[in-house]
């Protein structure tokens, strides 16, 4: 089995669990042990600055929304682009911090391509290959643009990284940047 840690779990149009229908996820670690994951385009109603100053934590210039990245508790996650402050290095660029005083200093830093998750998703051993084999989920290379877009971007990444997929199959080797908007126009 190869582990798919940086990689997308794209969920396929036959999952039914609500809490991952339609959803593009992040795989932050991925081992023999189990995986751990964040939901990419599944927007709270609360931004930084609401969970910053619930948490008593004083006000922070930030009004990105908090993300939903999964039915399993846990502490906050910053999926963020600043190599100095990263626990691990989730793809080039692309870092994540649990720590506190880290995720403190990454809200305080102004302009930082940052996003925040409560919850994660998370498997346990062998449960995640299960749900691939069964056809559960797509796998596809996770690139920086899927990970920090903007907000209208994460309504729509579900359809963008399936198209991305099928183009790969259909095209083999070329870039969906390469191609016309319009069929009609080959």
């Amino acid at each position: 089995m190869s582990f798919i840690g940086g990689k997308l779990l794209v969920a396929s149009k036959h999952l039914r669990d609500p809490n991952f229908a339609r959803t593009v996820v992040l795989m932050l670690e991925h081992s023999h042990e189990g995986a751990l994951g964040v939901v990419l385009n599944r927007p709270s109603d609360k931004t930084v600055c609401d969970v910053w100053e619930s948490l008593g934590e004083g006000l922070v210039d930030n009004d990105e929304f908090v993300y939903l990245g999964g039915p399993v508790p846990g502490p906050l996650i910053a999926v963020h682009a600043m190599e100095e402050l990263g626990e691990k290095q989730v793809i080039p660029g692309v870092y994540m911090s649990v720590q506190r005083d880290v995720i403190q200093q990454l809200v305080h830093t102004p302009d930082t391509r940052l996003k925040l998750f409560s919850g994660h998703s998370g498997w346990g051993e062998g449960q995640l290959e299960g749900e691939l084999k069964a056809g559960g989920w797509h796998v596809v290379d996770a690139r920086l643009d899927d990970v920090f877009g903007d907000e209208a971007h994460f309504d729509r990444l579900w359809n963008k990284v399936l198209k991305r997929i099928a183009l790969g199959i259909m095209l083999p080797g070329v870039s969906p940047d390469d191609l016309p908007p319009d069929p009609n126009w080959n």
